[in-house]
């Protein structure tokens, strides 16, 4: 192959980042602005976990330029021994995973772990335990973003 065939065959890419402006790569496309503050790059949605007679409310914080998302904060606002929880980290995608501690008072667990999968229509089935386990109790829990 030649030298001008190369270039005949080659892509031309143009990128641009969050604010419409032309950018040299993919990796400036995607960098967070200066001065940005991590609420800038995070979206929030509302989820509510259902296991039998127990139903936690929950607010996450996610990075929606990220796949999986990454789960960037939020909080288990009640359902929960020891509410509200901060929500620690953890990931949205075909799977999820939320860790969370406790911030309230009394005598409960110290973390949650909520794991699951993805099902239509949007919720997640799977199970959650407390102080490192994540698999004691079965829920589903429903996606409102």
């Amino acid at each position: 192959m030649t030298t001008t065939a190369r270039k005949k065959s080659q892509v031309e890419h143009r990128y641009l980042n969050a604010q419409g402006a032309e950018v040299k790569t993919r990796d400036e496309a995607f960098a967070t602005p200066l001065g940005a503050s991590p609420e800038a790059v995070s979206a929030e949605c509302a989820m509510t976990l259902h296991n039998g007679a127990v139903t936690f409310a929950l607010k996450v914080r996610y990075n929606p330029n990220s796949y999986p998302h990454v789960v960037t904060g939020g909080e288990i606002t009640s359902g929960i021994c020891g509410a509200p929880w901060n929500i620690t980290g953890g990931f949205l995608g075909e799977q999820i995973r939320i860790d969370a501690k406790r911030a309230g008072q009394g005598s409960c667990a110290n973390t949650i772990t909520i794991v699951g999968e993805f099902q239509n229509p949007p919720a997640y089935r799977g199970t959650y335990g407390f102080d490192g386990a994540a698999s004691s109790f079965m829920h589903t829990t429903r996606y409102e973003c």
